[in-house]
């Protein structure tokens, strides 16, 4: 059963690197194009996630524990991770799939967000992550806090998702030319016609229903998640600990290997190099995305993708503030940059 982990880990890198689907991108263009299609394609995985887990939950498929909300560790971690993925260039899955690409400054920022997450869990700063992630306040999830069933919550947030697609597919967009398709049938859908924001989220979160009671068979009782099977691959190439490789780590692997073969059939797989200052961008990204995540409990994927889905404080809080932080490196990194060398380039005007 470990090996679901990695098929499906391999569907999930194949679609993501075929959709482009990004959550830096979906939630930097909030900011910089004043654009929420990607944001809302994030959440209508959510939204499909959410109908799956109810109804798993409702059968007793899988089970509904909740931890406490450590809100501290919770909100300054979320920060964090959320102005470390523009450093870094991309979310933790981001980081995966484009190394599958080839993006050497993505393989710089996988491996310093892997060792950084295990620094934080197993390391010498683990004492520091367990007390920091002990300071709880007594709440858990929203439903439980009104009172109701989840099923209110799913129906809500499935008819906001359902407005905002509805607003987003109203709008006439301009048909750009093509080139002849050069492949037929099932090559062309996978590898050459483009996959839309909303179809590729629909894919995703059907994959992100089925790692639940395929994690679940292992003993893994969770979803997709990226930070701990990250931090549990890099403690395993340390340790040499063979009970550290569960269906999470093949899940994490599995994406690389997914996101390699879209890349290659597509014939986008190419060896990038940065220059030295993306390197260090890199670098300091990923450390930073392996401390918010482990503070925060999970990274976009496991915080702002699962447990929203599972309507926990947790999530939601951890989708405000990631999408807070990346709003502000993307004013410091991204916006002041192009300002900063425009006015630069305007000549300076005697006696003014």
């Amino acid at each position: 059963m470990l090996l679901t982990g990695l098929l499906l880990g391999a569907a999930l890198g194949f679609a993501m690197q075929r959709g482009r689907f990004c959550v830096t991108g979906a939630f930097r263009d909030v900011f910089v194009a004043r654009s929420t299609r990607w944001l809302t394609a994030f959440l209508i995985v959510i939204a499909i996630q959410a109908v799956g887990i109810a109804a798993m939950q409702g059968m007793g498929v899988i089970g509904a524990a909740y931890k406490p909300l450590a809100l501290p560790a919770t909100v300054i971690g979320a920060l964090i991770f959320g102005f470390a993925i523009v450093l870094a260039g991309g979310c933790a899955t981001g980081t995966y799939y484009r190394s599958g690409e080839g993006l050497v400054g993505s393989w710089f920022a996988l491996i310093f967000y892997a060792l950084s997450a295990a620094v934080m869990k197993y390391g010498v700063l683990g004492d520091f992550t367990s007390w920091a992630r002990g300071i709880t306040v007594p709440a858990t999830t929203i439903h439980e806090t009104l009172g109701v069933s989840s099923w209110f919550l799913v129906a809500a947030l499935g008819g906001g998702v359902l407005y905002l697609v509805h607003r987003h597919l109203s709008v006439r967009t301009l048909k750009v030319a093509t080139l002849p398709p050069r492949r037929t049938g099932l090559a062309h859908l996978l590898f050459e016609r483009p996959w839309g924001a909303f179809s590729t989220a629909v894919v995703i979160g059907v994959i992100a229903i089925l790692a639940w009671p395929l994690s679940t068979a292992t003993g893994r009782e969770a979803g997709l998640g990226i930070t701990t099977p990250s931090a549990n691959a890099a403690t395993f190439l340390v340790t040499g600990d063979a009970e550290l490789v569960d269906w999470g780590v093949l899940l994490v692997v599995g994406i690389l290997i997914g996101s390699f073969i879209a890349a290659k059939g597509a014939g986008e797989f190419r060896v990038r190099v940065p220059d030295a200052t993306t390197t260090v961008r890199s670098i300091v990204g990923g450390v930073g995305m392996g401390v918010g995540a482990a503070l925060a409990g999970g990274c976009t994927i496991g915080n702002a993708m699962v447990a929203t889905a599972q309507f926990s404080y947790q999530g939601w809080l951890s989708f405000a503030f990631m999408l807070l932080g990346t709003g502000v490196a993307t004013k410091i990194f991204v916006l002041r940059g192009p300002r900063t060398a425009a006015r630069s380039r305007v000549p300076a005007t005697a006696g003014v």
